[in-house]
């Protein structure tokens, strides 16, 4: 894609150049802190957990600050076309970044809780899943700096994938769960992690939908089949699958 042409008014360029850097730094601290998170649960790691939580302030900080951005250029530049779009889409993605933070605090005070626990197979599922989703979110950052809707389109694609690992350890959780109940307290908190960490990637999906409409202009049809299947799962539902595992 060929670049933004300049501004006349090159303090207008620098300012838009500000606002990219801002949400970069956003991006970054909560890609490394969903890191950290899912470093914490694999190492039980309380420290590391506690420094997750910490830097969840940082986040919300520089979420401020491109509110601020944003808000100072649309009052005062009144941007057209391409511009307002890349604006009003930086001003989204500052959301979508700051709940992706909240997102891994919530997996980091999860996993202080997984620490006084045994380890239990499932819980090797909660890292690869993890970093499936930092990839996603990694991916829809660089799409955003790079202007490249084809990028996004990909992380949008992928969404799909974290949906199945996700739909696939709530059945095996639950059965577990259900055929002894001292599963229940390492179950749920397993849950919970998966749960965040299925979000996180939804968020990373929004990215990347808000740099295909800021590049393009367009709004991509909103005909992504969502692959979280575990509102409609039964109790009979998840017997019966735990059934067919055991024949």
């Amino acid at each position: 894609m060929a670049p933004a042409a300049e501004h006349t008014v090159k303090s207008y360029d620098a300012e838009l150049t500000a606002l990219s850097t801002t949400i970069a730094q956003m991006g970054g601290l909560a890609e490394a802190q969903l890191s950290s998170a899912i470093t914490a649960i694999a190492r039980r790691d309380v420290g590391l957990a506690g420094k997750t939580i910490e830097a969840d302030t940082r986040v919300d900080a520089l979420e401020r600050q491109v509110e601020e951005q944003c808000v100072r250029m649309l009052a005062l530049r009144q941007p057209m076309a391409s511009d307002l779009r890349r604006i009003v889409s930086s001003l989204r993605i500052s959301n979508d970044l700051e709940r992706v933070a909240d997102y891994a605090a919530n997996i980091a005070k999860r996993s202080i809780a997984l620490s006084q626990a045994p380890v239990a197979r499932p819980s090797f599922a909660i890292p690869r899943m993890g970093h499936l989703v930092q990839a996603q979110i990694k991916d829809c950052l660089d799409a955003f700096l790079r202007e490249d809707e084809e990028l996004a389109r990909q992380v949008i694609e992928r969404d799909a994938e974290v949906d199945e690992m996700y739909n696939s350890l709530f059945r095996e959780l639950l059965t577990y769960m259900m055929e002894d109940p001292r599963w229940i307290t390492l179950g749920a908190h397993l849950l919970f992690i998966a749960k965040n960490i299925e979000r996180i990637g939804d968020h990373a999906t929004n990215i990347a939908e808000q740099v295909f409409y800021s590049v393009t202009g367009e709004t991509l049809a909103d005909d992504r089949a969502k692959g979280d299947e575990t509102p409609y799962l039964t109790q009979e539902a998840v017997e019966e699958d735990s059934a067919a595992q055991t024949r």
